[in-house]
């Protein structure tokens, strides 16, 4: 899948005190950007320097228009999580069952490329890639 990257971030969830600032703060400048209205938008998770406790990139992308930074995404196995969208945490709630998943032994991860896609019709689904 080529994408193409809007914003990006190199962060840790569990170490870096910043986190919550970088991520959100990527999020805002992609939402007021008017060409993305109307867009599939994907936050694309990449670079990992180990697991989910190690540092990662984030990158907020599209398919719909070009920019000079491309990012070709494997099409590799995913496990696709459906986030609940009538819930105010439903990323993160999500986010901490992958993890849960992970540590029993349940989901064995790539972690090559993971990605969010937030689709026009407001629908959340969390692509994990498998071994």
């Amino acid at each position: 899948m080529e994408l193409y990257i809007l914003e990006s971030t190199r962060t840790n969830n569990f170490t870096d005190p910043d986190m919550y600032s970088k991520i959100t703060g990527i999020w805002q400048n992609v939402q007021g950007q008017p060409e993305v209205a109307n867009t599939v938008i994907y936050g694309v998770y990449h670079n990992y320097e180990s697991n989910y406790k190690g540092d990662y990139d984030l990158s907020i992308a599209t398919s719909s228009f070009t920019t000079t930074k491309k990012l070709t995404v494997s099409e590799q196995g995913y496990k696709i999580f459906k986030v609940d969208r009538s819930k105010e945490n439903g990323v993160f709630e999500t986010w901490q069952q992958i993890w849960a998943l992970e540590e029993s032994g349940e989901l064995d991860r790539a972690y090559t490329f993971d990605y969010e896609k937030y689709d026009v019709s407001g629908e959340i689904e969390i692509f994990i890639g498998v071994i």
